[in-house]
């Protein structure tokens, strides 16, 4: 059975699908009046932004591009140009399949949007349909073209190798577009919130506000197009670090069976999912889930008993598979409105903001431990499930079990596209004016989808770290198959100890440099939106005819992320390189392994932390402790500004930077090898 095949053609499947929901929800109608014109703002805004990332983006490929065709995977005056081509297309492939990615997520969540507020003044039902279905846009599409991509190349060269090259250029990319779009997002939200909430006491989205259309197109560029791609990268990467293991062992086709056969499960979920009139938007999205999964189990056991697999490398991708459920039950627990560390946080808002902040993030440390523990062990069962079938084979174990965890990212993607897409449209309703009762409906949908955002968080951050850890076991096999003899990393050379005391460094300097680009912008942001209050006569007061300067605030954002975003990747980038000509693969395998630990540990951190603040704030927002205005109120939006840059700019960031360098090593290995200092 020709697996490779069969993931074309689930991958086709996937896209038609996706073409069909965008037809579907483009087709539904919209409401009269002021809502179709702020929807043309927010989408305008979106494409505005993602045509100039883009166009610095494309230089940045070009260059990379470049250097690849001269050094990879030989100097051009050792080996055949022919072969650096061929590294140079996958690359270019990867980067452009991401980018056709986020453009089709941005695209339909900047429709679906208008489409969910116009719905829910018909119930709730339509309305999540609208907006699961647009989520799902998203999800098929990332998922399609991240399978189709390795299974076409491979096909077509035969070449395991050549999808490292494909997954670099879909990294990259991801690790600017997450970036970007983080830094984007959070310059509008924090602005829009300290001078609207804090400073006037005004709604969320109230339209007075100048920054609010800007904090609508953020929610887009950031969670819809910065999520997918961060997802999208985390899945191509997990097939290429098991594809480099697999190909010694002729178990490729295994890897594309499982595959195509979580793909064909996502579609399955996203097809049958369902909310009742009165129904809970939050369990429709959790029974999706765990459908998949069940669908995703039952299939691949029959697979490996029908074609003779090895039933302990199935064993493996369910224990990733588990463990991606268990982590993102966790996020769930340490963020979700309805649970203690929520509560205990916003009760601890009434003694002001210096509390907030404590709690916060004391339960954000809290909650990394059980994520970290949960990959330790998927790693350890895999590794040690498969470890009785040879030494490669256990490698092969870690790596298939990212792939499980990954199986269903289908289905997630269009879980996490659905929360930025209903958060958009409950902001919709309120400015356009459809009602207290869609904004009712339009809460309950935002309230599911802040749930479900927190869980994919938790989710990709442990993808990314079985991913991460697949990918230093793919960098141990080139150095093998490079024919240096390779015993594994003694921490007590000072190479490796040298290599990893940099690498935990990196994550941290990451996080620093985007979360101040957020920090700068959201002043400048701050300084506008005062200017037109002061400046434009009966904008505060909310007087007909008078509208803010939107555009104003959506140029701020632009400028001042797409300025930002280069010099924190190339950061990572550089060091690892750095690293590598220095102290050589002893001196990079220490450096990977500080910044995997470091990298998820700040990541689950910053994502459950500020996903605490953020539902904190929304508890007290629905009468609890004081409700909107009182003094717990306002520590609780100080919380949630802190938390801002940590959940939705550097915490997910980290997932792709430890990525990024991960590929940079295992590309560059045979150069570190060739020529290094020490």
């Amino acid at each position: 059975m020709n697996w490779a095949i069969i993931s074309l053609v689930v991958s086709s499947l996937a896209l038609g699908i996706a073409a069909y929901f965008y037809y579907w929800v483009s087709k539904l109608p919209t409401a009269e009046g002021k809502l179709d014109s702020i929807g043309k703002l927010i989408r305008q805004g979106s494409f505005t932004f993602l045509k100039r990332e883009y166009k610095i983006l494309t230089i940045f490929v070009l260059i990379v591009s470049l250097i690849i065709l001269l050094f990879y995977p030989s100097p051009f005056w050792d080996g055949s140009i022919a072969e650096n081509l061929k590294m140079v297309i996958a690359y270019i492939l990867g980067s452009v399949f991401s980018a056709f990615a986020g453009a089709v997520g941005i695209s339909i969540a900047t429709i679906a949007n208008v489409k969910a507020a116009t719905a829910a003044k018909k119930g709730l039902a339509p309305s999540f349909m609208a907006g699961f279905r647009g989520g799902a846009v998203m999800g098929m599409a990332v998922v399609g073209t991240s399978l189709a991509g390795p299974a076409l190349l491979y096909l077509i060269t035969g070449d395991s190798g050549i999808v490292l090259a494909f997954s670099f250029g879909a990294s990259t990319l991801a690790l600017f577009a997450k970036a970007g779009g983080g830094i984007f997002t959070k310059t509008a939200d924090i602005a829009a919130d300290l001078t609207g909430k804090v400073e006037l006491g005004i709604a969320e989205d109230d339209p007075r506000n100048p920054a609010v259309i800007a904090d609508n197109v953020g929610d887009n560029v950031g969670d819809v197009a910065g999520m997918g791609a961060d997802l999208f990268d985390s899945n191509v990467a997990s097939i290429a670090a098991a594809m480099v293991i697999a190909a010694t062992l002729g178990q490729i086709q295994l890897l594309f069976c499982f595959g195509a056969l979580g793909l064909f499960s996502s579609i399955i979920g996203v097809l049958v999912a369902r909310v009742g009139k009165h129904g809970d938007p939050g369990k429709a999205l959790n029974s999706g889930t765990y459908l998949t999964c069940t669908i995703f189990g039952f299939l691949t056991l029959a697979a490996c008993l029908i074609w003779n697999y090895e039933l302990r490398l199935w064993g493996a991708a369910i224990v990733g598979m588990l463990a991606g459920v268990a982590i993102g039950i966790t996020s769930d627990f340490f963020t979700g409105d309805d649970k203690t560390p929520v509560k205990m946080v916003a009760r601890a808002c009434q003694s002001g903001p210096a509390f907030t902040i404590l709690s916060g993030f004391s339960y954000g440390l809290l909650s990394s431990f059980p994520s970290l523990a949960g990959i330790g062990i998927a790693t350890l069962v895999s590794y040690k499930l498969c470890e009785p079938l040879g030494s490669n084979y256990a490698l092969l174990g870690i790596s298939v079990a990212a792939i499980g965890m990954l199986s269903i990212v289908g289905m997630i993607i269009s879980n996490d596209a659905y929360g930025p897409i209903v958060d958009n449209a409950r902001g919709v309703a309120e400015m356009s004016d459809l009602g207290e009762d869609v904004i009712e409906i339009t809460d309950k949908l935002d309230a599911a989808g802040n749930t479900s955002k927190a869980i994919t968080k938790g989710f990709a951050v442990g993808a990314a770290g079985l991913t991460v850890i697949a990918l230093l076991s793919a960098f141990a096999e080139i150095i093998s198959n490079a024919g240096m003899e390779f015993n594994g990393f003694d921490l007590m050379n000072p190479l490796v100890f040298f290599g990893m005391l940099i690498g935990a460094a990196v994550p941290a300097v990451f996080s620093a440099m985007l979360m101040m680009g957020v920090n700068r912008n959201s002043q400048k942001m701050v300084k506008e939106i005062h200017r037109q209050f002061d400046t434009i006569e009966g904008l505060k007061e909310g007087r007909d005819g008078v509208s803010p300067e939107y555009n104003k605030c959506i140029d701020i954002a632009t400028i001042g992320s797409l300025k930002e975003l280069i010099p924190a990747g190339l950061v990572a980038i550089l060091t690892t390189l750095l690293v590598g000509f220095i102290g050589g693969i002893n001196a990079v395998g220490g450096y990977l392994a500080g910044n995997i630990i470091s990298g998820l540990l700040l990541a689950i951190l910053m994502d459950n932390a500020g996903g605490l603040w953020d539902n904190a704030k929304k508890y007290i927002e629905s009468g609890h402790f004081g409700g909107k205005g009182s003094d717990a109120h306002k520590a609780a939006v100080i919380g949630d500004t802190v938390g801002d840059p940590f959940k939705d700019t550097a915490g997910p960031s980290i997932n792709t930077q430890i990525t990024v360098v991960s590929l940079v090593a295992s590309l560059a290995a045979t150069l570190f090898m060739a020529c290094s200092l020490f």
